[in-house]
């Protein structure tokens, strides 16, 4: 297998010729043959083959070829030969969702990152964003939407693409019958896609606790809980919290305590504020949850609280992004310290919590001890992923780990998101890890799609 970079050039000529400069069918290893098999994603096409003298990696296709091929556009982009075919690529695709009708704005509040995906990847593939009712089974192609020149979204049709990075944003969606067709589909055409679908908490923390390192990091936790169950972890570790197995954002998350002598007390998001309800029996904080949810409460996880370590009186805790680069490894991207507000139950930004950098919240918290305590949660929370990685039948690419570092330096992951929020990157000391965080997610599909060198090969 050859990989190379070269220009791609579209003309008008009806012919149905490939045109190759001699640097080019040297480092293809064409030179004598008289014909070649193009590929575009899914699309596989022969065509005459004719050099031509200039200097540099050129490809001139034709418009019946490129026609033919649905080659998106003209400019830089990769080759990759193998076996007598030449692969143009990668041809990427994001999988998303949004409003139906607005064409300037048409993945909804996930537009702006799509567009950042888009522009960058444009510079080294082809790559365009599409929803599930974009995809065209009976011929194998997508209608996909294309950024062009100007920034502006354009609509092309393009074979199935080559790798498909998951970015549909609603956890109910992706367990129906037609979204799980979907992603049989793209599987059984061995087209890679990652991520595949939100993560339950009950999974994650089943699986963790099977891996001897992994298990370390995750406090005590017991799925759908009986009331005993609640009071007896309540009793043992005085502070617990209580969470929905497939909530996100906070939504539903109670933090218990019990004050001997003192009561049970109950800690929520109730609208806009922070609630605190106090208790004189477990039974009635058990009868007030019960009429709140219902039934809802088989869907519950009660969790082992963490003493955290705490700026002005407040908790930190720690948004980990983690991505797998070009090589298939994982790496800590972007780090994002959340301070809660005042009463309140989590950490989340929309519930009045705030972001600093990991550097200023450990140094405050450890002082010159902060740097090594940084280093010990990054080599947790990539033992983390690895783990979690290792248990999973299907690709992951990229994880978000809210993590905690309690007074004595240990390190406590409280979740794992498959497609965590960005957040973190809206502050100013993050942004290069915003821009990191995009083009490793570029980086690995080039490695899924086999656009990028592996190892030994």
């Amino acid at each position: 297998m050859s990989l190379t970079f070269c220009n791609v050039h579209l003309t008008g000529q009806p012919q149905r010729v490939v045109y190759v400069s001699g640097a080019l069918m040297k480092d293809l290893k064409l030179s004598g043959k008289k014909s070649v098999r193009l590929r575009l994603g899914g699309e596989l096409f022969p065509a005459t083959l004719k050099p031509i003298k200039k200097t540099g990696n050129h490809l001139y296709l034709t418009s019946g070829v490129h026609k033919k091929m649905k080659i998106p556009n003209a400019g830089g982009i990769h080759l990759r030969s193998q076996d007598g075919e030449v692969q143009i690529g990668p041809l990427i695709g994001i999988l998303s969702d949004g409003p139906i009708t607005s064409a300037t704005n048409p993945f909804g509040s996930r537009t702006g990152f799509i567009k950042q995906l888009l522009r960058y990847g444009s510079k080294k593939s082809y790559i365009f964003a599409f929803t599930p009712k974009n995809i065209h089974w009976e011929n194998e192609t997508v209608h996909g939407y294309f950024l062009n020149e100007a920034g502006r979204f354009i609509r092309k049709t393009v074979p199935l693409p080559d790798v498909v990075y998951n970015r549909l944003p609603s956890r109910r969606a992706e367990t129906t019958t037609p979204i799980n067709q979907l992603r049989e589909r793209f599987i059984r055409r061995k087209i890679p896609f990652f991520n595949w679908s939100f993560f339950n908490k009950a999974d994650i923390y089943r699986l963790l606790d099977r891996d001897p390192v992994a298990s370390r990091h995750v406090p005590e936790s017991i799925m759908n809980p009986t009331p005993e169950q609640i009071k007896e972890l309540l009793h043992s570790h005085s502070l617990i919290y209580y969470k929905p197995n497939n909530g996100s954002l906070g939504h539903g998350i109670y933090r218990l305590s019990y004050i001997a002598k003192s009561g049970y007390y109950a800690r929520y998001r109730k609208g806009n504020k922070n609630a605190l309800l106090r208790f004189s029996s477990f039974g009635s904080l058990m009868r007030t949850l019960q009429v709140r949810h219902g039934s809802a409460l088989r869907g519950y996880v009660a969790q082992q609280g963490i003493r955290l370590i705490e700026i002005d009186g407040c908790p930190i805790d720690f948004r980990f992004h983690m991505h797998k680069n070009g090589k298939n490894q994982w790496v800590v991207v972007g780090i994002g310290a959340k301070k809660s507000g005042k009463g309140s139950v989590t950490t989340h930004l929309k519930n009045g919590g705030s972001l600093l950098t990991p550097e200023q919240a450990l140094s405050r918290a450890f002082g010159a001890r902060g740097e090594e305590v940084l280093r010990h949660a990054k080599s947790a929370a990539i033992s983390l992923a690895e783990a979690i990685e290792s248990q999973q039948q299907h690709l992951i690419g990229e994880l978000g780990f809210d993590i905690g570092i309690d007074k004595e330096e240990k390190i406590w992951m409280f979740e794992a998101n498959a497609k965590p929020g960005r957040s973190i990157f809206k502050h100013p000391s993050l942004r290069s890890e915003g821009k990191a965080s995009v083009e490793h997610i570029l980086e690995h599909c080039l490695y899924l799609s086999k656009f990028r060198r592996r190892e030994g090969s």
